[in-house]
């Protein structure tokens, strides 16, 4: 029996499964506190006096005066007027680190396996965070963080591919979702837990806590079944698999899986990140899903950053725009199944409605309260980016083979993450003209909307397992659509 086959006998989503997808998506909120850390321990509060240098170049003297009752880094280390890049620098590191991660860690894992990877970078993952928590300067309080979002690119890359490879892939839209529901819903738990702990050293501490138990439950987790497959590993996935039908109530299943294509017996060599840019399918889709990915990234976290300046409070703020996400999900789940839409048609549609959000956000004035607002459109507008964020994941997901997932998942992150970066930029175009940051989202998200109709769609179609599978002719990555596009293909 092929995989697919073999899922169907020991369970798609059984009790076992549905456990282990549950610790890999409570990582999400574990995920979402590191990622949106320097939010509240880099928060300026209000304060009065100048700042001074100290003869000789030194640092600032405590002239400053800090007027709100908590603590930050700012507080700290008086990072205010020519300091105050050092905080946005510190989160920028951040993403730069998750970007070096994506590429590092997603090919190694095809080529080592998922399970190792994963536990390696969740482990000093937890070790750079308490680092964070005890840095002493700030320049030892930013090296953390780069090496933190280095260790969180590569771990929460490989958790989410684990939650899609444990089950069958018709689970696959749902896990995914779960995850970048629980990822939403994690900013608002630190939030909260922000409100409750004002000191920042203690913030991080807290904020990094949750992970040390959540490693200890990671490390029962069995290596993917679909990876020991596509690596010609049958005896091994066999036993997970086997495993599976046990702990899912189905008592002991015989099961003989087909072997790969090209792998009689012999190990499969798992092919090199070159691959992506040699083989002509792959090639063509990865150059619109990074297109796709950076645009999804450079809208979402900008139309956050420009959201943050309202006034109010802080953490009532942080913990709106998690929460905005929320109902994208369910709209996700309902699109991406049907027939009539599928995952194709719903990412294009959801990244074409949040640049016409943002191109309507400049006709209406920005109104505090009112429900047809400048506002409440760019708050609409990231509810409809973080609908095609979660559709991407699922969708780019399928449309790589096993053996090359990660290594594709990696690359399309590393754009992602450089949308990440340079998304603070984008509201400083305002000094140019005042609808330039939503003139520039708008055609960011209409444009890789239009390019994501090139993709073919993967609703209710078998997942490749290997390259071999994708014996197709590179312009049938436009199939769906009646066109043939040999150049995609150059």
């Amino acid at each position: 029996m092929d995989l697919e086959e073999a899922f169907q006998a020991v369970g798609e989503f059984g009790r076992y499964q549905k456990r282990m997808v549950g610790v890999l998506v409570l990582l999400q909120i574990y995920m979402a506190c590191q990622s949106m850390l320097i939010v509240l321990v880099g928060a300026v509060p209000e304060y009065h006096g100048e700042p001074v240098t100290e003869r000789g170049g030194g640092d600032l003297t405590q002239s400053v005066t800090f007027t709100e009752d908590f603590s930050s880094i700012v507080t700290e280390w008086y990072l205010v007027k020519q300091q105050a890049y050092k905080v946005s620098l510190a989160g920028s590191l951040f993403f730069a680190g998750v970007l070096v991660g994506n590429v590092l860690f997603g090919p190694l894992s095809d080529k080592i396996g998922r399970k190792p990877v994963f536990l390696m970078s969740l482990f000093f993952e937890l070790l750079f965070a308490y680092g964070s928590a005890l840095a002493p300067n700030y320049e030892l309080f930013a090296l953390s963080r780069f090496l933190v979002g280095m260790m969180n690119g590569g771990m929460a890359l490989v958790c989410f591919i684990l939650s899609q490879e444990y089950v069958g892939k018709s689970y696959w839209a749902l896990t995914g979702t779960l995850a970048n529901m629980t990822f939403a819903v994690g900013i608002a738990l630190f939030a909260v837990l922000g409100y409750f702990i004002r000191h920042w050293r203690n913030l991080a501490a807290a904020a990094n806590s949750p992970g040390v138990l959540l490693f200890l439950l990671c490390i029962t987790l069995p290596e993917s079944p679909r990876w020991l497959y596509s690596r010609g590993r049958m005896g091994q996935a066999e036993r997970v698999l086997q495993n599976f039908a046990v702990r899912n109530g189905k008592g002991r299943v015989t099961l003989k899986l087909r072997r790969t294509p090209g792998s009689p017996g012999a190990e499969t060599p798992s092919p090199g990140l070159f691959m992506l840019a040699t083989h002509a399918v792959l090639r063509c889709r990865t150059m619109v899903l990074m297109y796709v990915w950076y645009a999804c990234s450079l809208v979402y976290y900008g139309l956050t950053m420009n959201a943050s300046e309202d006034k109010g409070n802080r953490y009532l703020s942080v913990a709106m725009y998690g929460l905005v996400e929320l109902p994208a999900y369910p709209l996700c789940i309902y699109f991406i199944n049907k027939s009539w839409s599928g995952r194709r048609k719903s990412l294009a549609g959801f990244l074409i409605l949040a640049g016409l959000c943002c191109l309507l956000s400049m006709a209406v004035p920005v109104q505090s309260g009112s429900v047809a607002s400048g506002s409440s459109l760019a708050l609409l507008g990231k509810l409809m980016v973080s609908a095609a964020f979660n559709i991407v994941y699922v969708y780019t997901s399928e449309l790589y083979p096993t053996v090359i997932r990660n290594a594709g998942l990696g690359v399309c992150s590393m754009s992602c993450r450089v949308g990440g970066i340079l998304a603070p930029f984008v509201p400083s175009l305002v000094m140019l003209h005042a609808s330039m940051p939503f003139t520039v989202f708008c055609l960011i998200g209409v444009t890789a909307g239009a390019l994501g109709l090139l993709l073919p769609e993967t609703l209710n179609k078998p997942v490749a397992e290997t390259l071999e599978e994708l014996s197709a002719p590179a312009y049938q990555l436009c199939d769906d659509l009646g066109l043939q596009l040999p150049i995609l293909a150059l």
